[in-house]
């Protein structure tokens, strides 16, 4: 077997597993999960339709890049929500969802015939696809802090100078996960002046982009940062899925978009990868990209539960509203995330992510310690109703 499976650490989850095990919450309460980032949202019926509607297909091998009515469809949706004009033949690929395609794209894009130049850069805490992607790739991960003192902003300056041409893959996440930070454009323009002079690759993640607060304000993308700062999409490749947007996490269906010539070697690895998407989910796919009204609507939802949620946590965690996605990241009393997970559940029956299982120790510290990642996917009741019970959690510990 190959031997960088070793390397690889427990999935979060797995470690709230482990935590969690011989717990025995309150058997007074439901429970109410708040620990995965898994819509809870019903799926909107037009895809549904749109999914059945396409099983006809399912007697036809379906091409990797996708139908062109798929990836007119994206490109549609691209220009409407970025204002930039994406080629549907060369800088758009339909993938399995931005997971699958987040890990696949570092074993593309690490370059492992040049012993020097196999380091991948993501922000901590972390998607952790980031990381098992990096090391089954033979490449090392190197991890920027993103810390309540900085803004939670990937830290350029503290990459060691002679490290930079060792970098082949920079991975970042905005609207980011766990912290819910967008990234400005002065942060772009910084990014894509590093990967210009280094000649790294870009792999923006942005699968929460749709999730915000305002309509009139949504959050600035790569490819809108690119097109402002009139560099084009040179090194620059966009991750997103329908998974949040459009509630269908089960779908496995997202995209990716940006420079032609990363796209051309990458839909090469996934013609021999064999990830080419079924024509009844191509279908679905491009039903719920060219529907705006159903995104509307969940942001609606999501509006609605921050809105309820956070004035009841506000005396109780300390937190900053994010600027998008469903999570709130939330230091803990006290410190120890992970002690505050377990005795939540024991008493109250609620589920949290302790922080810590999404970061790694690096620069002396784990930037993940002492928050929880709390994320508000279930109804407006059960989130308002978790929210009481952590206040009370929290106010009985006093």
């Amino acid at each position: 077997m190959n031997p960088r499976l070793d390397q690889l650490h427990p999935y979060p989850f797995q470690k709230l597993r482990e935590l969690l095990a011989g717990t025995q919450p309150n058997p007074e309460l439901a429970a109410i999960n708040l620990s995965i980032g898994e819509p809870k949202h019903p799926t909107p019926g037009f895809i549904r339709e749109a999914l059945i509607g396409g099983l006809d297909g399912l007697a036809n091998y379906p091409i990797t890049q996708g139908s062109d009515a798929l990836r007119a469809a994206i490109a549609g949706w691209a220009g409407r929500r970025y204002g930039v004009a994406l080629d549907p033949a060369s800088e758009v690929l339909p993938v399995n969802g931005s997971r699958e395609a987040l890990f696949a794209f570092a074993q593309a894009a690490v370059d492992s015939t040049r012993h020097g130049r196999r380091t991948v850069v993501s922000p901590n805490p972390f998607y952790q696809i980031y990381e098992g992607a990096t090391l089954l790739a033979g490449a090392r991960p190197f991890f920027l802090n993103t810390l309540p003192e900085n803004g939670f902003k990937m830290d350029w300056p503290r990459v060691p100078e002679d490290l930079w041409d060792s970098i082949s893959l920079v991975y970042v996440c905005s609207p980011g996960n766990p912290t819910g930070k967008v990234m400005t454009l002065d942060e772009w323009q910084t990014l894509f002046a590093l990967a210009d002079r280094h000649g790294f690759v870009i792999a923006a993640d942005e699968c929460y982009s749709e999730i915000y607060f305002d309509e009139a304000r949504p959050p600035l993308g790569a490819l809108t940062a690119a097109h402002q700062l009139g560099r084009g999409f040179k090194n620059l490749v966009v991750f997103n899925s329908l998974s949040k947007r459009s509630n269908v996490p089960g779908l496995r269906s997202g995209m990716v978009a940006g420079d032609a010539e990363v796209l051309k070697k990458f839909l090469l690895y996934r013609t021999y990868h064999g990830s080419a998407m079924s024509p009844a989910v191509q279908a679905a796919s491009v039903a719920a990209w060219n529907d705006e009204a159903h995104v509307v609507d969940n942001r609606r939802q999501y509006a609605a539960k921050f809105a309820a949620v956070m004035p009841l946590l506000r005396d109780v965690l300390a937190f900053d509203a994010p600027d998008a996605a469903f999570y709130l990241w939330a230091r803990v009393p006290g410190g120890d995330d992970a002690a505050f997970a377990r005795g939540l559940y024991a008493q109250q029956h609620v589920t949290v992510l302790p922080g810590s299982f999404l970061a790694r120790d690096a620069a002396g510290a784990n930037p993940g310690k002492g928050f929880v990642r709390i994320a508000l996917v279930d109804s407006l009741d059960a989130c308002v109703e978790a929210a009481e019970r952590i206040a009370a959690f929290v106010t009985e510990a006093a």
